[in-house]
């Protein structure tokens, strides 16, 4: 996320959704050019690069938000909704992407998505006003779910099934680890050295960059003949996604049974529903419910929005932590955190060499259990810190080398049986679950951290704060520990277990 690559040859000869195949197809049409493999050295590094983009976002803005704060003059919620904003319209368009990559072509989707991402990050970097911020980090997440998807896809259509596409799948996860393990350092430096807007700003260069050579280097691929995308589906599942977040956050000022809190709460719950009735009736839904049918793909997608939900605001509560109680400054909170972010992708390069020996089910379980024991060492945080190696450092080594040890093997599990046509689709299933968990699982976790609180800003009380978030996201994996021994299957040949 180049040790994973096979000789070209190989790669075009068994490439499932290669456009040598889609263009075959009635009603798709691929030029020429594009039926040619793209070196393989040019497909990671631009697929990597984008998915590199789109996970430093989703950490870049942690050690931003007391700057954030101040500058705007941003509520405490509003400052969860520079994360959720961003995260919500990933998760909920993602779907949307992935199949958008299919039918349309995977690089077409890759350039639209990473164009939209690098706008919203210039308008997030001049916002003059909270709004402003918030409909920019919306419009980032909406080009992130676009780019996302395809960012996988270019892979795993370029890499036949077996021990390769786990590598590649591997070095993909290990830098889209880097991207959140930067994220805290990169935002901390620019927080420091110039302004909180350049961690959005940072983006445009970058992101200009990786366009000229995506649009140099990939080739287009598709699978399927063209036809109407399931616009209404992927409306409901984001509204009803951002409704409910929106109605756990309002639990913490009026509690459960205050009308400001149910209406919010029934409406996200009943636009979900109506996406399920969507997808059960359109000929062509964004999300097949026969998919859910596969015991792999299901089963791997609960555990994954599990994880992501004990583990996605881990970032946000341990930069909060080390400026808000320990006082350090932004950079000082982003090198803090640099031994965590480099074990995640110590995890996720470890996992697919243990997958032969022990198995992609038990490296996940694993993972998990190594998580939930460094989230339960970070949950006995004290107000002085007592020492950064027992305070920050472990605890934070352990939680992210499950993290990247988890990952992998759930990703391999998932799209292992995947048609072709569908590889986009479930591509982005995997990611929706993580990062939809993430979204419910922030807003969960942010709500009990403040009613711990109380509302005073004592370095003793947001300590408490904090730590009973730790606490619960380790119970919260321990669960999903139990999920993935019970449910999820072996895997099938090829994809790290033994048959």
């Amino acid at each position: 996320m180049a040790a994973m690559v096979q000789a070209s040859a190989s790669e075009s000869a068994s490439e499932p959704a290669s456009a040598s195949e889609s263009a075959s197809e009635p009603g798709t049409r691929v030029p020429a050019a594009a039926r040619k493999s793209a070196p393989m050295w040019a497909v990671v590094l631009a697929a990597c690069a984008g998915q590199f983009l789109v996970v430093l976002d989703v950490s870049v803005v942690n050690t931003a938000l007391p700057s954030m704060r101040a500058d705007l003059g941003m509520s405490a919620i509003g400052l969860q909704w520079v994360v959720n904003a961003y995260a919500i319209a990933f998760a909920g368009f993602m779907l949307l992407g992935g199949r958008a990559g299919d039918l349309f072509g995977r690089k077409r989707m890759f350039l639209l998505g990473l164009g939209l991402f690098t706008a919203a990050s210039l308008a997030g970097g001049l916002a003059q006003a909270e709004w402003q911020l918030l409909a920019a980090r919306a419009g980032q997440g909406l080009g992130a779910a676009i780019l996302s998807p395809s960012t996988l896809t270019i892979l795993t259509s370029a890499v036949p099934e077996g021990p390769a596409r786990v590598r590649a799948i591997g070095t993909w996860t290990a830098v889209g680890a880097g991207g959140g393990a930067a994220g805290g350092l990169v935002g901390g430096a620019l927080t420091d050295l110039l302004s909180w807007r350049w961690v959005l700003l940072i983006n445009v260069p970058i992101g200009a960059l990786v366009l000229i050579a995506a649009a140099l280097w990939l080739s287009e691929s598709r699978a399927g003949a063209r036809t109407r995308l399931d616009l209404p589906g992927a409306v409901l599942v984001t509204g009803g996604l951002a409704t409910l977040a929106y109605g756990i956050v309002q639990t913490e000022s009026a509690g459960w049974t205050a009308p400001a809190t149910l209406l919010p709460l029934c409406a996200g719950l009943a636009l979900l529903g109506a996406f399920l009735l969507v997808e059960a009736r359109t000929r062509i839904p964004l999300m097949p419910l026969k998919l859910l049918r596969v015991r792999s793909v299901s089963a791997a997608n609960v555990s994954m929005f599990i994880c992501g939900g004990a583990m996605f605001a881990m970032w946000m509560f341990m930069t909060l932590y080390a400026q808000n109680v320990l006082g350090y400054t932004p950079l000082e909170a982003g090198l803090a955190l640099v031994p965590s972010s480099l074990t995640v992708i110590v995890g996720s390069k470890l996992a697919p060499r243990l997958m032969p020996r022990l198995g992609a089910k038990n490296v996940s379980l694993i993972g998990m259990l190594v998580s939930a024991s460094g989230f339960g060492w970070q949950s006995t945080m004290t107000a002085d810190g007592s020492g950064y190696v027992t305070s920050i450092m472990f605890p934070g080594i352990l939680m992210m080398l499950g993290a990247g040890l988890a990952a992998t093997p759930l990703a391999s599990l998932a799209t292992s049986g995947a048609d072709p046509g569908d590889a986009g689709l479930v591509s982005g299933l995997i990611n929706t679950s993580r990062t939809m968990g993430g979204a419910l699982g922030l807003a969960v976790l942010s709500t009990i951290a403040a009613a711990v609180t109380g509302g005073v800003d004592t370095a003793e009380a947001l300590t408490s704060g904090y730590a009973m978030a730790f606490r619960t996201s380790g119970a919260i994996l321990l669960v999903g520990a139990l999920v993935t021994l019970l449910w999820l299957p072996r895997a099938p040949r090829g994809t790290g277990d033994a048959p």
